[in-house]
């Protein structure tokens, strides 16, 4: 238990705490037998044929120089080979070493990587915990490099969890929910682990995080296209703890809209920060974990039902986004003569925007060529934000059309200076400021404009954006960002965020040596190296869920 030793992991209350799991032992669930099937590819032959044409389209003339044949990356780690003449940024070693020593052990065994190393922090709060949403980019790293041992590991561990009664004070939380975080407790004098976790009771606002189910299942498919493994997919448990995620998601109720209705803080934006609603971040993620679980699902007794419902609920939620949450000039400027008060099932103003609303700064935003999906849609309300997380799933989930997701990418281009700036990439924008901020946040003093959660530059989203320039065929955006991050986070001591209305200055309550900066850069340097791994986290466009039949002036043909 060197590795729990050496973390000093703080002791963090909880009322979810168990000291032995032997039901779960992961010796013993490791022990289950593995299809014997060769590591593929995790791109399909039609992918990488149309990725291919992409990126020679955009100028890429040497394709074959960022494919790698084999199925792990070229870069120099302890799994690399020497075979591959692709020379590795002096940073990337460095990463790795970062990466490996924020590893966290349960009985001997890796089970994932905490949020921050930061030994320089007085306070350790919760950053000493394995974050279910922070250790997706950690996982990619290991199984883009052949190493997702670990990744099951944290597949299964967190399984487990899943299955402990959740409770908020005296109210239980669904079935189906999953942690927000885990910490490994050890016990020096019997020599033992044990594992605490979090579902928001200890949180900061006490929000249950919606989305560490999705990146579970979205995790789950990784590994398995990674990998070539079909068999833990495929068991009783993984099966069960699928369907129990989508029974909190599926459940029918009072709601008239296809999207999830969330409250304030449930995702990645973990404070007040108005996306209370309906936030483009989780509906993205709500549609990409469907079609994940689509493909993962037994067709059984008990796996039919919920297949059923997946299918009706994709094609609702498909037309609603592509219809409601999208954004470019022309949708624009309707809005801008939208007229209200309108009633029938002919009325244009569906859910009777005022337009006197929209603000004033997303009329020079919006360029003539590009589009976007807004932050949130509900009656008499949209959020304008840019919001790079749900933009971003949007484009590898197909979300997206393949315009809407060209269009995205040409906004990020032309917008460059607002939304990358110095240090790529801009969490939201604009900053909301004055009595705005006072009304939104309540007088949040983190998140204070241009800071953190508003209008604060994230590193970790380098690999968001990385994947989705590369299935759009745009690498140079890629590279351009890349380089951008390079000349500073090593310097910096990888900080968790940047603030300043371009990203210039290490964020005022940053931690150093924040892990999922680490890895987010790793997995951006991993996809370019070999795009081949963009099968892990792509999904492609279903043909029978057509899209919205509106030409807009940004959409090219």
């Amino acid at each position: 238990m060197e590795g729990t030793k050496e973390m000093g992991l703080r002791n963090v209350s909880s009322h979810c705490s168990i000291s032995e799991m032997d039901d779960y032992d992961l010796s013993r669930l490791l022990g289950k037998p593995r299809l014997n099937i060769e590591r593929q590819r995790s791109f399909d032959e039609r992918s990488l044929s149309e990725l291919s044409i992409g990126l020679t389209r955009c100028g890429l003339d040497n394709f074959e120089s960022t494919y790698s044949p084999g199925g792990r990356s070229g870069f120099e780690t302890p799994a690399s080979s020497a075979r591959n003449s692709f020379e590795p940024h002096p940073m990337v070693a460095d990463a790795w070493e970062a990466l490996r020593r924020s590893l966290v052990y349960f009985r001997g065994q890796p089970v994932g990587t905490i949020a921050a190393v930061d030994h320089a922090s007085e306070e350790v709060l919760n950053y000493d915990q394995v974050f279910v949403r922070d250790f997706v980019p950690s996982a990619l790293a290991f199984l883009m490099n052949g190493e997702p041992d670990i990744v099951k590991n944290f597949l299964l561990k967190t399984l487990c969890l899943q299955s402990w009664e959740k409770r908020v004070d005296r109210f239980k939380l669904g079935e189906g929910a999953m942690p927000a975080s885990f910490k490994v407790r050890h016990d020096p004098i019997r020599n033992a682990d044990t594992l605490v976790a979090d579902f928001g009771e200890s949180a900061i606002g006490r929000v249950a995080p919606v989305d560490s189910g999705f990146w579970w299942i979205i995790l789950l498919r990784a590994y398995t296209k990674s990998t070539g493994d079909l068999s833990l997919a495929e068991t009783p448990d993984c099966q069960k703890g699928m369907r129990l995620i989508l029974s909190l998601c599926l459940s029918e109720g009072f709601d008239t809209f296809p999207t999830l209705l969330c409250a304030d803080g449930c995702c990645m934006i973990d404070r007040r920060m108005g996306i209370y609603g309906y936030p483009i971040e989780i509906q993205a993620l709500f549609f990409m974990v469907l079609k994940c679980s689509l493909a993962m699902l037994k067709p059984d007794a008990e796996g039919k039902e919920v297949i059923e419902r997946i299918v009706k609920r994709l094609n609702a939620l498909s037309y609603h986004m592509r219809s409601y949450f999208w954004l470019d000039f022309q949708q624009l400027n309707d809005i801008y003569r939208y007229k209200t008060e309108e009633y029938s099932h002919t009325a244009v103003n569906k859910f009777n925007v005022i337009p006197d609303s929209i603000p004033e700064w997303v009329f020079e935003f919006m360029p003539i060529r590009g589009g976007y999906f807004i932050g949130n849609v509900s009656p008499a309300r949209m959020d304008f934000r840019w919001f790079a997380l749900g933009n971003c799933i949007a484009i590898l989930s197909s979300l997206a059309t393949p315009e809407q997701s060209m269009a995205i990418m040409d906004l990020i281009e032309s917008r460059w200076e607002e939304l990358v700036g110095e240090m790529p990439l801009k969490i939201s924008y604009p900053a909301i400021e004055s009595h705005e901020w006072r009304i939104v946040t309540g007088c949040d003093p983190k998140n204070t404009r241009w800071s953190y959660h508003n209008g604060g530059s994230w590193p970790v989203l380098l690999w968001l954006l990385t994947a989705a320039c590369i299935k759009t065929g745009r690498p140079q955006i890629a590279r351009r960002a890349i380089e951008l991050a390079e000349s500073r986070l090593l310097k910096d001591s990888w900080p968790e965020y940047y603030d300043g209305k371009s990203g210039r200055y290490i964020g005022k309550q940053a931690r150093k040596y924040q892990t999922w900066s680490i890895a987010g850069y790793l997995v951006a340097k991993m996809l370019l190296e070999d795009p081949s791994h963009l099968g892990m986290i792509s999904l492609e466009e279903d043909k029978q869920m057509k899209p919205v039949l509106k030409r807009s002036s940004s959409w090219t043909f």
